[in-house]
């Protein structure tokens, strides 16, 4: 294999060799040749303020700049024009003088050549009709490969000229799956002994390339396997046709207690209690799972649950904002979803909210993002899955987007107007009222142009007659037409339900990173859209599918499995869902401060307000700046958190708790050990559970109270409580 790597590194040295006889363009020749040596890379001269006094724009975002570093500034000292072979552009990375950055150039490379010969010609900065780079392909675009095996790839530039150029020699690669399949910097893949798929990524000069490289099971499967699957909807059909790609078969159907427990968590944001457990277990109906689905999306704890996961999102500091315009805010969300607001009404009303914060809680997004490069920030990554910080000062080196789609967005938001004293943490306590200006504008950094409003992609220009740019850009960010904005929302619920996006992270949309299942991730945004963006009918079609019904215990073929739904994935519990169900098991609840007595953790209005056992498990910290994302992680904090804290053990051992109650009752250990289970676990306990927990609670009748507490507490510190099965 090495001697084919070697073969092919020489055809790519003559073809370099034949472009180099060619003449010399700056931007085509010269500034991939110091991209593909990392001069210009963070690390490196491309950092804010260079390396040694030579800086570098980012990836080669600014040509201009880069050029006048290299001949110009400093009275062109990195260039020696007579003799080219002293330059210090070519002896500092061939390390003949001292470079922290290390040897980056070999003699007599096409590279060297390249930037000695460009030296030589007279440093041409722009060639007379030079082409532009409109796109880059890799060969091959997907692959199905086996254990330990090799597969070279191969990078082509496509020019406005219709032209094309190999660059795979100048280009960067990474492997967003290396324990699948990795790459090396020539390009070349290599697979390992794991089973799944991996998106190979070729960068040059901005232009953005995917292979996806499949590693099945070797052993086969057959058709008829799959063919025999039950499809409750078309989730199936596509899960079941990636799952055959792979030769990965899926877990067996989740018990009755484990899918109860799941889609009590996913639905309300609690476990069930005694009484619901009963009653679906008993249940003989073949409808009751789906029945349990639309019971649970009717009631009212679906509000308050889904309302805190989108005020994660979206919710500000109130010491930054205002207590009273955040209440106001969170009050609107919750509202929202009150109502069943179809979810594109939702987005459209927040990004062109008017009035005052003390009467329209949507404004308050325009109070805490006070710039327009703040708003495009958020609403680009919130609502569209593209995460545009990095454009706001380069060149996106992952994506296709620069500078110029940054700023053309943030126009759209440049005539936000604002009435009242503004800001004054840490109280900020007056109104603020939002309108749409008469006026306002966005200037590029970089050339001081001041920018048209304009879309990343399509076509939604503002007319003299729009009083309210933003308007325009509603109408272009809800358009049926785009795919990002309806992919972005369903893949959130997917990964809320799922516990794990199809991309993730989930708001992370790229051609970079590439989806598990594309055709699944269009098929529910496309099923959201046609139905008036409902998110009780996304959430209902995902939980009555046969895949989210699958057990979590993996089998023999998906046990490495952690993309694809072959079973279900464990997820630790929401910090305020395990805060309730905690209250709820010991039937001690919770006393807020700032809430009425009785409120539930997901009704809260503010993360400042105190909870030891919210903040142990991972709730987002008040002073980040949203969107927030929580990790699932579970940490040493929080396990010493449920075996120690003096809050637990005073709900474990309230005299109105669970404990008391069931000691009260003076039913025999058998009958209580049963009701502990299907309270905490909600199932039976297995023969040898029973046996251990009653013998327990037999040892001493005179402690029974303690020792049912003991056995609460004991159950509540159990990974089976923790996670979601």
């Amino acid at each position: 294999m090495s001697k084919l790597l070697s073969a092919f590194l020489c055809l790519l040295a003559l073809a370099s060799t034949a472009w180099a006889a060619q003449p010399i363009d700056f931007e085509n020749d010269i500034i991939p040749v110091l991209t593909a040596g990392g001069c210009n890379s963070g690390p490196c001269h491309g950092k804010s303020r260079g390396q040694n006094g030579f800086a570098l724009s980012l990836f080669g975002f600014d040509t201009d700049f880069d050029y006048a570093a290299l001949a110009n500034e400093a009275r062109g000292r990195r260039i020696f024009a007579t003799s080219a072979e002293r330059s210090l552009l070519l002896l500092k990375p061939l390390g003949q003088m001292p470079h922290g950055g290390g040897r980056r150039l070999e003699l007599g490379t096409p590279e060297y050549e390249l930037l000695k010969r460009w030296i030589e010609d007279g440093m041409p900065r722009r060639q007379p009709n030079a082409p532009k780079l409109t796109k880059v392909t890799v060969a091959p675009t997907e692959r199905s490969m086996k254990a330990d095996e090799r597969q070279q790839l191969a990078v082509t530039a496509h020019y406005s000229d219709n032209t094309t150029r190999d660059v795979t020699r100048l280009s960067a690669f990474q492997s967003n799956e290396s324990a699948i399949a990795g790459v090396d910097k020539h390009g070349l893949v290599s697979t390992t002994g794991v089973t799944g798929e991996a998106a190979i990524m070729s960068r040059y000069m901005g232009g953005i390339a995917v292979t996806t490289i499949a590693v099945p099971l070797q052993t086969p499967v057959a058709a008829e396997t799959y063919s025999a699957l039950p499809k409750h909807n078309y989730i199936d059909e596509f899960v079941w046709k990636k799952l055959a790609r792979l030769n990965l078969t899926p877990s067996d159907p989740a018990p009755e207690h484990a899918f109860l427990r799941r889609a009590y968590i996913d639905i309300i944001g609690r476990v069930p209690t005694l009484q619901e457990t009963h009653a679906f277990l008993d249940d003989k109906s073949p409808e009751k799972r789906a029945q349990l689905v639309d019971r649970l999306l009717d009631s009212p704890e679906y509000v308050d649950h889904w309302s805190n996961k989108w005020a994660d999102l979206l919710r500000p500091n109130p010491y930054r904002v205002g207590i009273k315009t955040t209440l106001n805010y969170d009050a609107w969300i919750r509202d929202a979803f009150r109502k069943n607001k179809p979810y594109d009404q939702f987005v459209r009303e927040l990004v062109t909210a008017k009035g005052g914060t003390w009467r329209n809680g949507a404004v308050t997004l325009f109070r805490d993002r006070r710039s327009p490069d703040e708003i495009t920030t958020i609403v680009s990554q919130l609502f569209l899955g593209i995460r545009l910080e990095c454009a706001k000062c380069h060149h996106h080196p992952n994506e296709v987007w620069s500078q110029d789609d940054f700023y053309g967005l943030a126009a759209y938001f440049a005539k936000v107007g604002r009435k009242g004293v503004g800001l004054s943490p840490p109280i900020s306590g007056s109104e603020e009222f939002v309108f749409a200006g008469k006026s306002g504008a966005v200037n590029h950094p970089i050339t001081g142009k001041a920018m048209e409003p304009k879309p990343l992609f399509g076509s939604a220009p503002v007319g003299a007659d729009v009083e309210d740019p933003r308007e325009v850009f509603a109408d272009w960010l809800t358009s049926k037409d785009n795919a990002f904005f309806r992919q972005v929302i369903a893949n959130r619920v997917w990964a809320d339900i799922m516990s794990r996006g199809l991309t993730d992270p989930v708001d992370d949309l790229r051609g970079s990173n590439p989806p598990s299942n594309p055709e699944l991730l269009e098929a529910l945004a496309v099923d959201l859209r046609d139905h008036g963006y409902d998110l009780k009918h996304l959430i209902r079609r995902i939980c009555n599918s046969y895949v989210y019904g699958l057990s979590s215990q993996a089998n023999s073929t998906n046990v490495t499995d952690t993309r694809n739904h072959s079973r279900f994935y464990r997820q630790r519990l929401r910090a305020e869902v395990l805060l309730d169900s905690v209250s709820q098991i010991t039937g001690a609840a919770e006393n807020f401060a700032a809430m009425p007595p009785g409120s539930q953790s997901r009704q809260l209005w503010s993360h400042r307000i105190d909870s030891l056992f919210l903040d142990a498990f991972g709730r987002p910290d008040p002073n980040q700046d949203p969107p927030c994302e929580r990790t699932p992680d579970t940490t040493i904090v929080q396990a010493l958190h449920l075996m120690n804290s003096q809050s637990l053990y005073n709900k474990v051992t309230s005299d109105s708790g669970t404990a008391a109650t069931l000691v009260a009752s003076k039913k025999p250990p058998e009958e209580l050990v049963d009701e502990l289970y299907l309270t905490v676990y909600s199932r039976y306990p297995s023969a040898e559970e029973k046996t251990i927990a009653v013998e327990f609670l037999k040892r001493d009748l005179n402690v029974l109270r303690k020792s049912v507490q003991d056995l609460v507490w004991a159950m509540l510190n159990t990974p089976e409580f923790v996670f979601k099965h």
